[in-house]
């Protein structure tokens, strides 16, 4: 085949989030003081995200140097799996900030760690299902014209695919917009019995508003393209704008280790004790809840 330069962008796009990833699995699953529950789910983030990276990798070298269909559905269905779970990872992160506020009496306990090991075994267990069904047959190999923009998927299996990222945006901004609510409210209270100046609640409040922001635009601004196109779209569909959308939908597990991961202190601690040739499993950290972070 002649190499096509988008493959060779998604190649590198791959290469880069393996590495930030595996940093990010390498670091918690090596340190014994990130075995609470939001570490779980980052983890479970960047490992999704690190098979996305290696699903691109594998996807370019099998199109070029091995050509065969049935590796075409075992790269495609990993793929799917990764970015499926990377999606639900990120709304099961959502509702363990919002739970933390919530209920934040009752967080640090039996409970949570029991709904973590829930959430994670759910958000794998639904990914690896939606996977497997191109390997176990359905795939549009047989019959070209049921095939989606990205083949071999059908329309059918990505429309699927295309309405769950949005009703996972949708519960997560829900979610985001109560958690935002909260630390308003907590912040004004905050301001009352301390006395603090208005100027410190607004502060406050711009900086929830803020991270809200980020995070949901982020998660917007990579999916949403790739998700409308693929409602919208089919095999006849040019793939100039497949590429075009499926390029920034990367960027997002690109960016989830920056902001999930590197910016928590903890996390910040060990990369620092490792680059300084310093590190050590019983590192001090200090207990803070995921609506910390």
């Amino acid at each position: 085949l002649a190499l096509n330069p988008w493959d060779v962008v998604l190649c590198i796009s791959g290469t880069i989030i393996s590495c930030e990833n595996a940093i990010v699995v390498v670091v918690i699953f090596y340190t014994p003081a990130f075995r609470a529950p939001m570490f779980l789910l980052i983890g479970s983030l960047a490992m999704a995200d690190l098979l996305a990276g290696l699903g691109l990798v594998l996807h370019f070298a099998f199109v070029y140097f091995i050509p065969s269909e049935a590796v075409s559905l075992l790269t495609v269905g990993l793929l799917v799996t990764s970015f499926t779970a990377s999606v639900s990872s990120l709304l099961t992160i959502t509702i363990d900030r919002y739970l933390s506020l919530c209920n934040a009496l009752t967080y640090y306990s039996e409970r949570t760690v029991t709904r973590t090991y829930i959430m994670l075994i759910l958000t794998w267990g639904a990914s690896i299902c939606y996977g497997l069904l191109p390997v176990m047959g359905w795939n549009c190999l047989k019959e070209p014209s049921a095939c989606s923009i990205v083949r071999p998927l059908t329309k059918s299996h990505l429309i699927i695919l295309s309405v769950s990222f949005f009703a996972v945006f949708a519960a997560m901004l829900q979610l985001y917009v109560q958690i935002c609510r909260i630390v308003c409210r907590h912040a004004h209270q905050i301001a009352v019995q301390r006395h603090f100046l208005a100027s410190s609640h607004f502060i406050t409040t711009r900086k929830g508003i803020a991270t809200l922001a980020v995070i949901l635009g982020t998660f917007a601004s990579c999916w949403l393209p790739f998700a409308v196109y693929g409602l919208l779209g089919d095999y006849s569909s040019p793939a100039l704008y497949t590429y075009a959308t499926l390029l920034p939908a990367t960027y997002n597990s690109m960016l989830n280790p920056v902001i999930y991961a590197f910016r928590n202190q903890e996390i910040q601690k060990v990369l620092w004790a490792v680059c300084c040739g310093c590190f050590s499993s019983s590192l001090p950290f200090r207990s803070r809840s995921p609506s910390d972070v």
